[in-house]
């Protein structure tokens, strides 16, 4: 569903300025670049009204946490949601208005130590394979970002979307370190943060799938064309 237009979202938007994050060079050390070097480096694509990402924030305080979401009307409401307090002061937590075509433009290979995908489109129609956020183009492009031994975590509730997924990683070469078709009756859910869209789900009864990949050493396959040249929602 399309979010209506916020009132005054620009001015809002500037307001919240601290949390913004945008960059015209490739940061080839991201935790430096927000002037915490040594620190670990947390990516979501995705990241929706912010309340996954702020809630992680305040959790690592160690790690530098970028949240990327191209809506920018989400991420007025993310910016606000970071500034109220709720989460105490969040200096390691920055919002990304851009898409996932472009993260080689922004992030260097092997800078970051884990990626959150949190129930992405599912693109069900024909012929949209490619469009899915875990089709093998873009897992390239993941394995590539992440350090040796990173991880990339994937819930959803689209058994569909789930199912695709995990073919992909088999094609990939890859094999899944979890997978879990009820996180929320599994092992695995001890300590996870619910999305705004999770929370509502499992209210309705539904069951949340997971998913979790280690990069192998040296696991770095040919990155998509596309992805190399920059697209039109950098700026």
């Amino acid at each position: 569903m399309r979010m209506r237009k916020k009132k005054n979202s620009e001015s809002r938007l500037a307001a919240q300025a601290r949390y913004l994050f945008h960059t015209d060079n490739v940061m080839t050390d991201p935790a430096a670049t927000l002037g915490r070097a040594g620190d670990k480096v947390f990516l979501e694509i995705g990241a929706g009204k912010g309340g996954f990402a702020c809630a992680m924030a305040e959790r690592h305080a160690d790690a530098c946490y970028f949240a990327m979401e191209r809506v920018t009307d989400c991420v007025v409401l993310a910016a606000e949601r970071a500034a109220s307090g709720e989460y105490g002061e969040l200096d390691n937590l920055r919002f990304v208005i851009d898409t996932a075509d472009n993260l080689m433009h922004i992030f260097a290979p092997g800078t970051v130590d884990a990626i959150f995908l949190n129930f992405s489109d599912p693109w069900s129609k024909k012929g949209y394979a490619k469009r899915r956020l875990t089709h093998r183009r873009y897992l390239a492009m993941y394995l590539n970002l992440l350090r040796d031994g990173g991880v990339l975590r994937f819930k959803t509730d689209n058994t569909g979307l789930f199912d695709f997924s995990l073919e992909e990683i088999e094609a990939m070469g890859l094999t899944p370190t979890v997978v879990t078709r009820d996180l929320h009756a599994s092992g695995w859910n001890e300590g996870n943060i619910m999305t705004e869209y999770e929370k509502n789900f499992s209210e309705m009864g539904m069951k949340i799938n997971m998913l979790e990949i280690k990069k192998p050493v040296g696991k770095n396959p040919d990155i998509s064309p596309e992805f190399l040249t920059k697209g039109p929602y950098r700026g």
